[in-house]
């Protein structure tokens, strides 16, 4: 069974994905982060995400960087969605996605195209979403935790500034399927946006059979 996750940033997708995983026993990528990793060759590297050579350069990482928790700073992640915007970039990480997905017995995949792009024939979709500011209240409480200083309107800046550069890009854009459950989490706890992934992605199997 292949479940993809898709939705913006902080919109609650990766807990959700993650508690999908543990529920239906299933490996889990978080696709993000392979963007991420290549955000963070960039910058090590001392290139310009901005260019695509530069980041198509840096898309030959070590598996064992995916692993590294710095990947989760809020600077890195802005990097990543620039990276993610060059068509070169998405096509050099698509095939290791692909494979994840359609590994033996299945598996959770949470980002921006799964459903779209990396596993279109999934058994269930998801569309996490969430309002922008809620999705930035929970950015900036999150990074605070971990010694940010950075204000809330600079977080609602960059959530507005990462959407537009997701959902405009021209390869792979950010957008629900066609065929997936919308999840909005803005006013749902944790556990109640678990509830209910497990109750739509049910849905989604009983209905499987009887539409082919």
């Amino acid at each position: 069974m292949i479940i993809a996750v898709d939705g913006p940033a902080a919109s609650g997708k990766g807990t959700i994905a993650r508690a999908l995983a543990r529920h239906y026993q299933l490996p889990h990528l978080d696709t993000g982060l392979l963007y991420r990793a290549v955000a963070a060759t960039v910058q090590r590297m001392e290139l310009d995400p901005s260019k695509e050579a530069d980041a198509v350069a840096a898309c030959g990482f070590d598996d064992l960087l995916l692993a590294d928790p710095s990947l989760r700073d809020d600077e890195t992640g802005q990097l990543a969605s620039i990276v993610s915007a060059h068509p070169l970039v998405r096509a050099a990480l698509i095939h290791r996605q692909k494979r994840f997905a359609n590994q033996p017995g299945g598996a959770v995949l949470d980002g921006r195209d799964i459903g779209t792009v990396i596993a279109p024939k999934a058994d269930a979709k998801l569309f996490v979403k969430a309002t922008p500011q809620i999705r930035a209240r929970r950015r900036h409480t999150e990074l605070h935790a971990h010694g940010s200083t950075l204000s809330f309107d600079k977080v609602l800046a960059d959530i507005r500034a990462r959407d537009a550069r997701d959902s405009g890009r021209s390869t792979a854009p950010l957008v629900m399927a066609p065929d997936a459950a919308l999840l909005d989490t803005s006013f749902l706890s944790i556990e109640a946006s678990v509830q209910r992934a497990v109750a739509l992605v049910e849905d989604r199997i009983r209905q499987k059979p009887a539409a082919g």
